[in-house]
């Protein structure tokens, strides 16, 4: 069995992050011919549902970053990867000395998602926690409101870049944790970071898919840092046009770009798929 593994943003969805009419038409030739598929992407699950809904992706799930996996036919996790409470402690102590507020991603029980953070600083926090709350369908409440029984995924930031650099500074100096920075969206002012266990990342979760499926060969898409664990395992691993230069360096092949359909051009290429 071979499975596909997409990266969402910047690689299969568009820039208006949206699947286009010429992907979502391969995503379907793709399941008529027996191709199995998945997507491993930073996104919550809450934000990508909408997304993937209707294009038959019926396989286990990879989001966060590989800090979980959801599988649609059981409506629950598999797999988790959580940040322990020293972990916790250390991540928060590194984002809030930087003055930069620290929006904290839970899992509690009943499968219950929500998103809590220290006191915004700024019209450019409180306007990020409205995104969250719309883009991810989830509660994001004050950090106080949070219960014990809730488990932490990862923690998110957005600051100024010198501020962002520092505290990926200080969280690579922690054998156990791993930080995925880059550019925001809300200006090239600021730039966004997630911080997450060293053993949720897509490399490891792909890895349980292969298990758990018995997948004999993987072919991923990525653009970005997160992205380089899953493409080290891969049998075969494509970067799109739009990738960035050190992610295009280590792919099998640079391909088109995320606007023009390049992952779904290849793939009918690849598999001998009808244009």
């Amino acid at each position: 069995m071979e499975l596909v593994v997409f990266d969402l943003d910047g690689t299969l969805l568009d820039s208006r992050s949206q699947i286009s009419g010429y992907t979502r038409d391969t995503l379907q030739l793709l399941a008529q011919n027996g191709i199995a598929y998945t997507v491993a992407t930073g996104r919550t699950l809450h934000a990508a549902r909408d997304i993937l809904h209707g294009h038959g992706f019926s396989l286990p799930q990879v989001f966060k970053n590989g800090a979980v996996i959801w599988c649609p036919q059981a409506e629950d996790y598999s797999h988790t990867t959580f940040l322990t409470q020293g972990e916790i402690e250390q991540v928060l102590t590194a984002v809030m000395a930087q003055d930069v507020t620290p929006f904290i991603f839970t899992l509690a029980p009943g499968n219950y998602h929500a998103i809590y953070h220290t006191p915004l600083r700024n019209d450019v926090e409180r306007r990020l926690a409205e995104e969250f709350a719309k883009r991810s369908e989830v509660d994001v409440l004050p950090v106080e409101k949070m219960p014990a029984t809730a488990d932490i995924t990862n923690v998110s930031a957005l600051g100024k870049p010198e501020a962002i650099a520092a505290v990926a500074q200080l969280v690579e100096g922690e054998d156990n944790l791993v930080a995925y920075s880059g550019d925001a969206l809300e200006g090239s002012a600021l730039k966004w970071i997630d911080i997450h266990h060293i053993d949720a990342s897509k490399g490891n979760a792909v890895t349980r898919l292969k298990e758990d499926l018995g997948v004999s060969k993987v072919l991923c898409f990525g653009d970005s840092d997160n992205d380089l664990s899953m493409f080290a395992l891969a049998d075969e691993c494509y970067a799109p046009d739009n990738a960035k230069d050190y992610v295009k360096e280590v792919a099998t092949a640079v391909i088109g770009h995320h606007n023009e359909d390049g992952i779904a051009r290849f793939l009918r290429q690849r598999f001998g798929l009808p244009d």
